[in-house]
């Protein structure tokens, strides 16, 4: 597969995101680091745009013809609401900390999820949100290039 698609397609999951997408583009296909950040800060952004803008119609749809549907949105939606505490504290600011900090379940995925169980603005929390990235994706090209330049 094209190293760039697969950078891009990395930081669109869910676990992922450009915690995975820069390590393998910087240490597996040796891009610039440049490079790497712009197509996975991009790759990060798409799931939480789609989140923001869809969950809600989605969510709604699917929960009043599926009970599967239903048991599934209200384990995630509780698992997100227990995760977000310093966003319901410090709001649009906390929202961008939660994003930044560069640990499993703390991405965009979940900050998205959780502005949308919140009823933050689409606008601010999009902004927010990919301030959140661009932090995550300093602290995680940092340490990538620190490793990297060991060996």
């Amino acid at each position: 597969m094209n190293p760039y698609l697969s950078t891009f397609l990395i930081a669109m999951t869910p676990l992922g995101e450009l915690r995975v997408s820069l390590p393998v583009a910087l240490g597996v296909y040796k891009m610039p680091w440049q490079t790497a950040f712009i197509i996975s800060f991009l790759g990060s952004m798409i799931p939480p745009i789609l989140i923001l803008y869809l969950l809600n119609p989605l969510s709604d749809f699917l929960m009043k013809r599926s009970s599967l549907a239903r048991r599934f949105f209200n384990w995630v939606f509780s698992r997100t609401r227990i995760k977000s505490q310093i966003i319901e504290k410090y709001g649009i600011i906390g929202l961008a900390i939660f994003v930044a900090i560069p640990l499993p379940l703390t991405g965009a995925w979940t900050g998205s999820i959780a502005a949308v169980l919140l009823g933050i603005n689409l606008l601010r929390a999009v902004i927010s949100i990919a301030i959140g990235i661009l932090i995550a994706g300093t602290i995680v090209t940092l340490s990538v290039l620190g490793i990297v330049s060991l060996f």
